[in-house]
């Protein structure tokens, strides 16, 4: 058979040969540092026989599927150390992902000492470097063996399976996986490891199901790169908006309010406020926007019209819920309500109230809404996952002819708004499409998604947009362009969504009269320019690690008196500044100022400024900023010029690296 390798040479062999041994007849080096292998763009485990002509790629941990064979042995030694000390612990699954791994397990709870102890017996595992040994059963046998060695998930996975699978396992020593693999060759690979944390984790994500105990870990082949990892994983815990938010009291939660129900402290009360009047203003003065105000629940007759009390029931709030009869009406009689998931079927009777021509379109419905969707407790996260939320929504109503270039305004209106705050780098663009296997999820029939699908990939295209397609995400009523961004732990949101409805006008009745003085459907599209206030802020914390740019920040100007002789000079600055719209503020308190400093460094604050007995005679500041340091003495009028200025024009001003400050 002939074999050809990566680079277009070939090798010959008179008899089958897996993998690891092709690899090893390459070089012994490239053996020894291999973990899988890719046969004709497949990859196969390293024990895989090859037996005919093909192409074959030996993968090493440079490549993402060798780290991913790599990482995933590691999840076996730590699977193994897990029931070598708690031997009552029940395997679930252990998958590599991003950057590490994870193993579910049926055990309490695990503090860091325990993880610790997990990690030592894990060394004395790799250092006996047991071979991983691969073998196959019949549904039955593997059954049987699950059954015996009392693993009831393993069980309860291998009796999904076909009657007629042979199911992998894979043996080291004496512990035994049920895995479909691929892994290496043994243990003794594995350099560098650690494991990172532990937390809950529903069994199979769903909330009526046991809570497992999930042990997460990254691996390496190199000590410095692990070192280099667990350096980056101390500093996204520093920018985790869940925690950071919180230390800078701009949110919390409270138990007895509810899961997913954040409350906004002061200074995060003033942030999202100043994104509010920033999108409001923006639409509405520049992108001719009309502002309305909708109720915040209604009867379930208007969710019945839109039908997203069909599809989409589920994740509402309901008030008053009662029996319905087989046409849907209650069978007490008493209206059924239920808080709004969404604004669109309020604003279209914004749009019916009056009529409209075709000199009217489009038009563009803009309104600051608050919503509630009822989300699984588990998916609670901060400020990213929750159940009341307020978005910047949006509904443009259209003719066939304008609804091209409205969807191009939609996505630089929301390309406009990232890059003003600095997050245009940190997103990617997604066409979330229908899922034709799954028809009955959605509104209209095959012909309908693809004509709509394919006048949206049009638009994308001739803006130039760089973007990938998604099936089984879209909106019940229409394809959307959803603009994805990721946390700092790598787990990627929909932060702002473009939609194209293709339903909705007919099922509201909604029309426009023409130029011939006929009733014609309008076309639709939902947008946010921003998207969700709480999860912009999230992402807003994460970026900038709470030292927002001036223009956001809370609180934007600390006045520092040297001492309490300067309190009334240091007011008079405080009053100045106030005129001029500063959200300033001033340290009274009998502290010494380099205290002072310090505090309002660690508060994160763009700007402070020190007065004394040589300010107040001469009308000066001593300006000390985040971003250079000690900026020297100014007239308070420049100041007041200079960051009025900075926050007029939203400038992200760079802060310079420590040893370069003043």
């Amino acid at each position: 058979m002939k074999v050809t390798l990566k680079d277009g040479s070939f090798k010959e062999y008179d008899q089958p040969m897996s993998i690891y041994d092709i690899a090893l007849d390459i070089s012994e080096g490239l053996a020894r540092v291999a973990c899988v292998g890719e046969i004709d763009g497949e990859v196969k485990d390293l024990r895989t026989i090859v037996d005919k002509d093909c192409t074959l790629n030996i993968l090493t941990f440079d490549s993402d599927e060798g780290k991913k064979a790599y990482r995933h042995t590691c999840a076996h030694v730590l699977a193994q150390a897990v029931k070598n000390l708690y031997p009552d612990a029940k395997l679930t699954i252990g998958p590599a992902i991003d950057n590490g791994y994870y193993y579910d397990f049926d055990l309490p709870s695990l503090d860091r000492d325990a993880l610790d102890a997990i990690e030592k017996e894990m060394k004395k595992i790799i250092k006996k470097g047991d071979r991983l040994e691969r073998y196959t059963l019949s549904k039955d046998e593997a059954i049987k063996l699950m059954t015996e060695r009392d693993e009831p998930y393993k069980v309860e996975m291998i009796k999904e399976h076909p009657d007629t699978d042979e199911l992998s396992f894979y043996q080291q020593g004496d512990f035994i996986e049920f895995c479909a693999g691929p892994h290496l060759m043994s243990t003794k690979p594995i350099k560098a490891f650690k494991l990172t944390s532990s937390s809950g984790a529903y069994w199979r994500g769903d909330e009526h199901n046991k809570m497992l105990t999930r042990i997460y870990g990254t691996a390496y082949t190199k000590k410095a790169d692990l070192e280099e990892y667990l350096e980056y994983l101390a500093d996204i815990k520093n920018r985790d908006h869940n925690k950071l938010g919180r230390d800078m009291d701009l949110f919390t939660t409270v138990d007895v309010i509810g899961q997913g129900l954040p409350l906004f402290m002061p200074k995060g009360t003033k942030m999202i406020q100043k994104l509010q009047r920033w999108i409001e203003d923006l639409e509405d003065n520049e992108w001719g926007y009309v502002r309305t105000r909708t109720p915040l629940m209604a009867k379930s007759d208007l969710y019945k019209i839109s039908d997203h009390w069909g599809h989409y029931k589920e994740g509402m709030f309901i008030l008053g819920e009662d029996d319905e009869d087989e046409n849907g009406n209650s069978v007490s009689g008493r209206d059924i309500f239920a808080l709004r998931p969404m604004t669109c079927p309020f604003q279209y009777y914004v749009y019916k109230a009056r009529q409209k021509s075709y000199r009217d379109l489009p038009y563009r419905m803009g309104e600051t809404s608050t919503l509630f969707r009822n989300e699984d407790s588990g998916e609670m996260h901060g400020l990213t996952r929750v159940r009341q939320f307020t978005i910047s929504e949006g509904h443009l109503v259209c003719t066939p002819e304008q609804i091209a270039d409205e969807f191009k305004n939609c996505v630089r209106l929301a390309k406009y708004c990232l890059e003003t705050l600095g997050l245009e780098e940190d997103v990617t663009y997604r066409m979330s499409k229908w899922d034709p296997e799954h028809p009955d999820k959605y509104l209209g029939d095959a012909a309908e998604w693809d004509r709509v699908e394919g006048a949206m990939r049009e638009i994308l295209d001739d803006i130039g947009l760089s973007y990938t397609e998604e099936a089984g995400e879209a909106a019940f009523y229409g394809p959307k362009l959803d603009i994805q961004a990721k946390n700092v732990y790598g787990k990627e949101d929909t932060m702002i969504t473009i939609q194209l409805d293709m339903f909705l006008a007919e099922r509201f009745d909604m029309y426009y009269i023409d130029q011939n003085g006929e009733k014609k459907r309008p076309y639709i599209i939902h947008r946010t320019s921003l998207g969700c206030y709480e999860r912009t802020l999230a992402w807003l914390i994460e970026k900038y690690a709470g030292k927002f740019p001036t223009w956001l920040c809370p609180e934007q100007v600390r006045v520092l008196p040297i001492s309490d002789k300067y309190m009334d000079y240091a007011e008079s600055v405080l009053a100045d500044l106030k005129k001029n719209g500063i959200d300033a503020t001033v340290d009274g308190r009998s502290e010494k100022i380099g205290y002072k400093i310090r505090e309002a460094r660690m508060d994160k604050l763009p700007y402070m400024l020190v007065v004394g007995g040589k300010e107040e005679e001469a009308g000066l500041v001593s300006v000390r900023s985040r971003f250079a340091g000690d900026e020297g003495q100014k007239p308070l009028a420049d100041f007041i010029n200079d960051i009025c200025q900075e926050i007029r024009t939203k400038e992200i001003r760079k802060e310079l690296p420590e040893d370069e400050k003043k």
